[in-house]
């Protein structure tokens, strides 16, 4: 099967939905994609390909879509899966990062021991867009003194600029799909 194949049932399987949360706004909902097992198995398959047989020590993934990839991710690797969460929301130590949003600020954290330095991590998401999550995961990732094997996510919204901010910081983004707009 090629890779233009797979793209193809990956789109076909991603549910647009017009003006949410916002009008204007086109929302690439993942549910039905997580809903038909093909297509679930074909994108996990499709983000943990590039790392079979390597040394991956962590999937950290961000709270919530990227909970359910990262959980599959962590098991196709053999790796730990570190739920990176709002603020809050984990029972032990925690360190966080504040971070920008379109509106304001929000935090979000990690438990202090999840990482340790050198660890090999992938960090996985739905989606890319923005990139202002990602970025703050990533910072929080690396003050932590993890290595940042990559960042995967199923989509990427290019027009918005969030694969060159985790570039910019030196982090490789995977994405297995692309919709232009937002």
């Amino acid at each position: 099967m090629t890779d233009q194949t797979i793209q193809d049932e990956l789109i076909s399987s991603i549910r647009t939905i017009t003006d949410y949360p916002k009008e204007g706004i086109l929302f690439r909902d993942i549910t039905t994609l997580l809903g038909n097992a093909r297509a679930f198995r074909r994108a996990v398959d499709a983000l943990v390909q590039p790392w079979a047989g390597s040394k991956v020590d962590q999937i950290a993934g961000i709270e919530a879509r990227g909970f359910i990839l990262g959980g599959a991710v962590a098991h196709q690797l053999s790796a730990g899966f570190v739920p990176i969460r709002k603020k809050g929301k984990l029972p032990h130590e925690t360190v966080r990062i504040a971070y920008s949003l379109e509106y304001g600020l929000d935090e979000m954290e990690m438990h202090k021991d999840a990482i340790q330095p050198g660890d090999r991590v992938i960090l996985v998401d739905d989606l890319i867009a923005t990139g202002g999550t990602a970025e703050a995961a990533c910072k929080l990732l690396k003050s932590m003194g993890a290595n940042i094997v990559a960042a995967c996510f199923i989509v990427d919204l290019p027009d918005l600029g969030g694969r060159k901010k985790l570039e910019e910081l030196s982090v490789p983004v995977r994405t297995l799909v692309e919709f232009p707009g937002h």
